[in-house]
């Protein structure tokens, strides 16, 4: 019993560690080592140090997973309600398929949509290869979703390639990919009789009429992701010339700017040799002005002297004329 909660707490723990920001991945791996390691937990500390920096699509699909459940578990029965139609014989209704591929068409471009803005918040760029590369792995985890042995979601460390031909077919219900490797084998090594029984002939033809079914609905899957990415290299292309475009006008602009200050740096340049030589101008006829006030004080001191002396020989005659009478 304490194995058990102690294996759900490890559970809980490495879940929570794939749920923080990007950045904080390392730091918090490490710390939980040595939690788990004081804790006298050796084992599940190891564990805990091998688990890989996640990439920026496998962090940003993950948390697809925790954040959006809903929308990530609409992709997987959109992808399972495809499986059913291959495998029921109901394939060959091209509405059903059509119907079943737009369904999982929609749920991608949501996921995408979603994806673009967990980057963008986390501060990672959703370029176009980083959202290709998210796409090609929530098609594949919506493959595996049926397999026991599929990728966890939620708990990503790398982008995941859609499973091949032999996966699918394992994914096909009533037989083990076992049984199927099995029986391809028994086929190629024994003789062939000179006679097939009816019923081998009709679970043969059954067989490839599945197999073709099969190839079918890939074939459509393939077209639709065809006409996606066409679709976001025309968006790509657009935005490009509308880049360029910008790029042009600003760089015109930039230009205009350029010479507007070469021409106000002439004129500033001129302007400060103006003042230079009004200061100058300033300077000297303040001196002069100074100079000619400093004369003007000293004629009207000149003239007081002068009058003073006109006064006192005045009346010198004055008293000399009085003398002689």
């Amino acid at each position: 019993m304490v194995r058990n909660e102690r294996k759900t707490s490890l559970d809980d723990d490495i879940e929570e560690l794939f749920q923080l920001p990007l950045t904080e991945f390392t730091s918090a791996r490490n710390a939980l080592a040595v939690r788990l390691k004081k804790d006298g937990r050796a084992n599940d500390s190891n564990l805990v140090k091998i688990l890989q920096k996640p990439g920026v699509s496998a962090w940003a699909v993950n948390q697809l997973y925790w954040s959006y459940r809903d929308e990530f578990d609409r992709l997987l029965v959109a992808a399972e309600r495809l499986r059913q139609l291959q495998t029921t014989g109901l394939a060959g209704k091209g509405t059903n398929v059509r119907a079943s591929l737009e369904e999982r068409r929609e749920a991608l471009s949501h996921l995408s949509d979603l994806a673009t803005e967990l980057l963008q918040d986390a501060g990672h760029s959703p370029t176009q290869d980083t959202l290709r590369r998210v796409t090609t792995t929530l098609e594949a985890l919506s493959s595996y979703s049926s397999l026991a042995d599929g990728p966890t979601p939620g708990r990503l460390t790398q982008d995941v390639d859609p499973p091949g031909f032999e996966s699918l077919t394992a994914m096909m219900p009533g037989t083990s990919s076992a049984k199927r490797i099995e029986d391809s084998k028994r086929v190629a090594s024994s003789p062939k009789p000179d006679k097939v029984p009816k019923v081998r002939v009709e679970a043969d033809a059954q067989k490839k009429r599945k197999v073709e079914e099969a190839r079918q609905v890939r074939i459509a899957a393939a077209k639709d992701s065809v006409q996606d990415a066409k679709k976001l290299l025309t968006e790509a292309r657009t935005k490009l010339q509308k880049l360029e475009a910008s790029q042009k006008k600003v760089y015109a602009e930039t230009k205009t700017a350029d010479a507007e200050l070469k021409q106000a740096e002439r004129e500033l340049r001129s302007a400060e040799v103006r003042f230079k030589k009004a200061k100058f101008i300033s300077d000297e006829v303040s001196r002069r002005s100074n100079s000619i006030v400093e004369e003007v004080q000293e004629a009207k001191n000149s003239l007081e002297e002068a009058k003073r002396n006109v006064d006192k020989t005045s009346k010198h005659l004055e008293s000399l004329f009085r003398e002689s009478f």
